[in-house]
């Protein structure tokens, strides 16, 4: 479905990802993670057309995508979320999720839109009421609403960024099992960037590393937790609950 060859972003002088490639089959959750600053965000930024490529391919469903703007990126079938969600705060919940559709692959049409939003957020369970507010949302009600924009646009592939940040534990979960039933059930594939690696590491199919704008390793969680690159990168804590994840979701 998504193939990346050879992606180099340089900022000036400074090389923010450097030499990256990887592919992405339909129907899989891929996890990306690494240190702050290692590359993650940009990539995503590159794959959803807020950044061009200094070099590199990025080729979806067999089409260049490098250089096109962001909304043809998203009639394409990519969609994303963002690391702090920012809704139109004068805009209802409803509103906020039936402009992301009307944005996305229901552009022609106000009543497509509106029927996508209703499918979003009643999957992600917030109400559909079109006069809810968004100022009554807190930390997980905002994450929710950020995926249902996502949502609304019909995207083929997701960009999860940073799905879990500001929850707690129970949320987390939650979080973490929205998405992978919104793969299971409605065959989206999923990127899924994020620093809580336990719980990444029991829902994705593979992961993939960075560190300092280059992939270190890429691999089943099993795998990708034993590799002495990423334990050297994730000393301690961080080291220990991406094995005991992977250990768990092996068995």
């Amino acid at each position: 479905m998504l193939v990346v060859d050879n992606l180099i972003k340089r900022f000036g002088g400074f090389t923010a990802v450097n030499n990256v490639s990887f592919k992405v089959d339909q129907g899989e959750i891929v996890g990306l993670i690494g240190p702050n600053g290692s590359g993650k965000s940009t990539i995503f930024n590159m794959l959803s057309g807020t950044f061009a490529p200094s070099q590199g391919s990025i080729r979806f469903e067999g089409h260049e995508l490098s250089g096109l703007a962001p909304h043809t990126i998203i009639n394409r079938g990519i969609g994303r979320t963002f690391q702090i969600p920012r809704p139109f705060r004068r805009l209802s919940i409803f509103d906020n999720v039936e402009l992301a559709g009307y944005y996305g692959q229901n552009r022609h049409s106000r009543a497509k839109a509106s029927d996508a939003a209703k499918r979003a957020l009643g999957l992600v369970g917030l109400p559909t009421d079109r006069h809810a507010s968004v100022d009554g949302l807190g930390a997980a009600g905002l994450k929710k609403l950020e995926l249902a924009k996502a949502l609304a646009t019909g995207p083929k592939l997701l960009l999860a960024d940073e799905s879990l940040g500001g929850l707690d534990e129970k949320e987390m979960d939650q979080a973490a099992n929205m998405l992978r039933k919104i793969r299971d059930e409605l065959g989206i594939t999923i990127i899924w960037v994020e620093h809580i690696m336990g719980v990444l590491m029991r829902v994705v199919d593979r992961v993939m590393v960075l560190d300092h704008g280059e992939k270190i390793s890429e691999g089943l969680p099993g795998v990708v937790a034993s590799d002495p690159r990423v334990i050297e990168v994730y000393l301690g804590t961080d080291a220990q609950a991406t094995q005991a994840a992977a250990a768990e979701r092996r068995r």
